[in-house]
C-alpha cells in the first residue's frame, strides 16, 4: 500500500458456520501509485496496476488464484473526472532470486479514461477562438493604430490561458498535447506581430521613400493581389500612371503658353524699356516656372512612391492573414486528429 499509515483495517465479525467454513470480511481503504502520462492531456488515458499477493508465504503455501476474469465493479462510483473503461485481472508467478519456492500474485489493470469535456469547453476551445483572432490583426487598417495592440493582447490572453493548463495537470517530464498546441500558438502570434510592425513600417515610409522595385511591383502588386482579390489594388495602381501624364501635358502646355502673355508684356512695355531687358526678365520668369514645376513633379512622385508602398503593405496583410488563419485551422486538425 502507498498509504502513509500502513495497516489499521476495520474490526468486523467473523461468520463462522456449522460447517466448520469461517468467512471474515475485513473492508480497508488500500492506496496505490500510478504512473501517470500527461502526453495526450486532456486526451489522455491511464493503466494502473494493482497486485495482490503474499511476501510470507510462497505458492506452495498459499496459491492464489483469481475467481473472475475481471474485477468487480458493480459498488463502483461514478467520478465526475475518470471513466473506468474495465479492470481486466491476470495470475502472474514470480520467482525470485533467493528461493525457489514460487510467489504467485494476482495483477488487476485498472483502465482509466478522462472526461474531456470540461477542459474543452473551457481550455481549448477559448484557445481555438482567441488563435483565430490572430490573422484577423492583418485585416485591420494601417491606420488604425491597434494593429500590434491586438496581437500584444492574443499573446498575453494565451498566456494567462497556459497558466491554467499547467495548475491543472500532474507534474510530468512529458509535454502535454495541449501544452503543445498552446506554445505553437503562442509563437504563431508573435511570429505574426513581428510582421505586422515590418508592414506598419512599409505602410507609414514618409516621402523620403524610394521607388517600388520592378520584382515587388510585379511580384506583389500584380501576382499576390489577384492571388489574395485584392482587385481594388489593380485599378488604383492603373489612375496614378494616367493621371501623372494629363498632368503633365497639361503643365508642359501651360509653361510655353504662357510665354505669349509674356511677350505680350513685354510688347506693351517695349515702349519703356529696351528689348534686352525684358528678354532677362523673360529668362528669370521662365526658369522659377520650371523650378516649381519640377518641385510638384518630385512632390508628386513621392506621393506616387508612398501610395504605391501602402498598396504593398496592404496585400501583404492580405497575404499573410490567409497564410495565417490556414496555419491555425491546420493546427487545430492536427491536434484534434492525434488526440483521437
Amino acid at each position: 500500500s502507498a498509504d502513509d499509515r500502513f495497516g489499521g483495517s476495520m474490526e468486523t465479525n467473523v461468520v463462522l458456520r456449522s460447517d466448520g467454513h469461517i468467512v471474515w470480511d475485513s473492508p480497508a481503504i488500500t492506496r496505490s501509485s500510478c504512473k501517470v502520462d500527461v502526453s495526450y492531456f486532456p486526451f489522455d488515458g491511464q493503466r494502473c496496476h494493482l497486485t495482490f499477493g503474499s511476501w510470507t508465504y510462497n505458492g506452495n503455501q498459499i496459491d492464489l488464484h483469481n475467481r473472475l476474469d475481471a474485477g468487480d465493479l458493480t459498488d463502483f462510483v461514478e467520478n465526475v473526472e475518470w471513466e473506468v473503461l474495465g479492470m481486466p485481472a491476470t495470475r502472474n508467478v514470480v520467482t525470485y532470486g533467493c528461493c525457489s519456492e514460487p510467489y504467485p500474485d494476482i495483477t488487476y489493470t485498472l483502465l482509466l479514461r478522462r472526461r474531456a469535456s470540461f477542459y474543452i469547453f473551457n481550455l481549448l476551445l477559448p484557445c481555438v477562438m482567441v488563435s483565430f483572432l490572430a490573422p484577423l490583426g492583418f485585416y485591420l487598417p494601417a491606420d488604425s493604430g491597434e494593429k500590434v495592440s491586438l496581437g500584444v493582447t492574443v499573446l498575453l490572453a494565451l498566456t494567462v490561458f497556459q497558466l491554467l493548463v499547467a495548475e491543472s495537470m500532474p507534474p510530468s517530464e512529458s509535454v502535454p498535447l495541449i501544452g503543445k498546441y498552446y506554445i505553437a500558438t503562442m509563437t504563431m502570434i508573435t511570429a505574426s506581430t513581428a510582421l505586422t510592425i515590418f508592414i506598419m513600417n512599409v505602410h507609414h515610409c514618409g516621402p523620403g521613400a524610394r521607388p517600388v522595385p520592378p520584382w515587388a511591383r510585379r511580384l506583389i502588386l500584380h501576382h499576390m493581389a489577384r492571388l489574395c482579390c485584392v482587385y481594388e489594388v489593380g485599378e488604383s495602381c492603373k489612375s496614378p500612371q494616367r493621371a501623372p501624364g494629363r498632368r503633365a501635358g497639361r503643365g508642359d502646355a501651360g509653361v510655353p503658353g504662357e510665354s505669349p502673355g509674356e511677350g505680350e508684356v513685354g510688347a506693351e512695355a517695349g515702349g519703356r524699356c529696351p528689348w534686352h531687358h525684358c528678354l532677362c526678365h523673360h529668362d528669370g520668369l521662365l526658369r522659377n516656372v520650371i523650378y516649381i514645376a519640377g518641385c510638384f513633379r518630385r512632390h508628386r512622385a513621392a506621393q506616387r512612391w508612398t501610395g504605391e508602398w501602402k498598396k504593398v503593405a496592404k496585400v501583404m496583410d492580405r497575404f499573410l492573414m490567409w497564410v495565417f488563419f490556414l496555419m491555425v485551422f491546420l493546427m487545430s486538425v492536427l491536434v484534434l486528429a492525434k488526440a483521437a
